[in-house]
């Protein structure tokens, strides 16, 4: 393989200290390791909570949405077709290894949309924010559940929260994790009361005990951010803590 670049960055020539070269799709990369340091920023924002979700890939505590691009169901049954291509082409053939790269070049194109959105998204949360506040998610737990598998996986949650840690120290905001079982979904951000009885396919939130009502995911995020902005919890750490006393007030109830 020959390449040719009349100009490259200056950067890359002169604290370059490795490259990997890697075959995906049928495409040569070749990617460099510099050693870059950090710029924190000025963070116009201060704590958000962030709740992620099938529909819609993220909602945060301040009302704004992040569309799920749902690259994979786009793109189910022009892939569905490759694959039925490739299996009644003859194995070691001419044929086969074009039908296979043809269907590696669907999956890398899903890959590239669905990283694109993660990359905007985490990106935009640690540059705005000083703190973003998200919850552990159970996402192994999740997929056992068929009939939100695909919509699970196809929103990449495990690649978000990678993402957003490593952006979270390069911009020098606060990533703050709380725990699974801290119920945000079932709390009221108004006054606090724990609604037991609200189901998975309820997507309003409504109050039975002041009456306040709110979108679902919404009300999750705003319950985040105060999880998050709390005085007894530090950042970056398990708010087991906020758990704990979620169920207390559950049970004084």
């Amino acid at each position: 393989m020959k390449t040719y670049e009349k100009h490259l960055p200056p950067i890359l020539v002169k604290s370059s200290s490795n490259a990997t070269i890697s075959l995906k799709a049928g495409r040569w990369f070749i990617s460099y390791k510099v050693d870059v340091e950090p710029e924190p920023v000025e963070h116009p924002h201060g704590c958000v909570g962030v709740d992620l979700g099938v529909k819609t890939l993220a909602t945060l505590s301040d009302g704004k949405t992040f569309p799920a691009v749902k690259a994979y169901r786009k793109q189910g049954r022009k892939i569905a077709r490759l694959q039925r291509s490739v299996s009644r082409k003859v194995k070691g053939s001419n044929n086969r290894r074009k039908a296979i790269k043809k269907l590696q070049k669907a999956h890398h194109r899903v890959a590239c949309i669905r990283n694109d959105a993660t990359h905007k998204l985490t990106a935009y949360l640690a540059k705005n924010h000083s703190e973003v506040v998200i919850e552990d998610l159970n996402v192994s737990g999740m997929m056992k559940n068929h009939r939100l598998a695909q919509a699970i996986a196809d929103g990449g949650f495990y690649e978000f929260r990678r993402q957003l840690e490593y952006k979270c120290q390069w911009y020098g905001s606060n990533k703050t994790v709380v725990d699974r079982f801290y119920p945000s979904s079932k709390t009221c951000s108004h006054c606090g009361h724990i609604h037991k009885e609200l189901k998975l396919r309820d997507r309003t939130f409504i109050c039975p005990n002041c009456g306040f009502f709110l979108d679902r995911d919404w009300n999750a995020a705003i319950n985040l951010a105060k999880a998050g902005s709390s005085p007894a919890s530090a950042c970056g750490a398990s708010k087991s803590a906020i758990c704990l006393g979620g169920s207390d007030a559950s049970k004084q109830e």
